[in-house]
């Protein structure tokens, strides 16, 4: 019979680092496609109330963000320090909504265009006033659904 024989102490061998490239670059490649970046820039002041009863929408790809608030620091030596509407990247007035409201239309399918929903990201200082101007607008374009933005206020146990 033949006796085993312990040779020296092997080292183990080195850990293949050729797949590490693969690997990270379809990590890379998923970070990439998984993630979405911020469409717009708020360029007003945007402290939205504290609400505890508020719900998700179902579908954002439906939703049109209108946001209305006092300028930002860099924006006030232009545009003031009175609350101002920011459709997309851009401050407008009043009479611009229409249009604005139209340009959301067109730009969904057909089968979208009656439903979707304008969420109103509005300040804590704007006075009710400016809001119904603004809804008064929205009427006008006959687009009448109607969402106010909230923050989720932590329930005290």
């Amino acid at each position: 019979m033949a006796k085993f024989k312990k040779d020296e102490k092997r080292d183990t061998p080195a850990i293949s680092t050729a797949s590490l490239p693969d690997i990270i670059f379809m990590l890379l490649f998923f970070f990439m496609v998984s993630t979405t970046m911020r469409e717009v820039t708020v360029m007003v002041d945007n402290t939205m109330p504290q609400a505890t009863e508020t719900v998700k929408l179902e579908k954002k790809s439906l939703v049109s963000n209108i946001y209305v608030g006092k300028p930002v620091g860099q924006y006030q030596a232009t545009y003031g320090t009175e609350p101002k509407i920011q459709l997309n990247d851009r401050f407008a007035v009043l009479t611009e909504i229409q249009a604005f409201v139209i340009a959301e239309q067109e730009a969904r399918p057909e089968e979208d265009r009656n439903s979707i929903v304008n969420n109103l990201k509005v300040d804590n200082d704007v006075t009710m006033g400016n809001i119904t101007d603004l809804k008064q607008e929205l009427r006008k374009a006959n687009s009448l659904l109607v969402n106010y933005g909230a923050g989720r206020k932590a329930t005290q146990r």
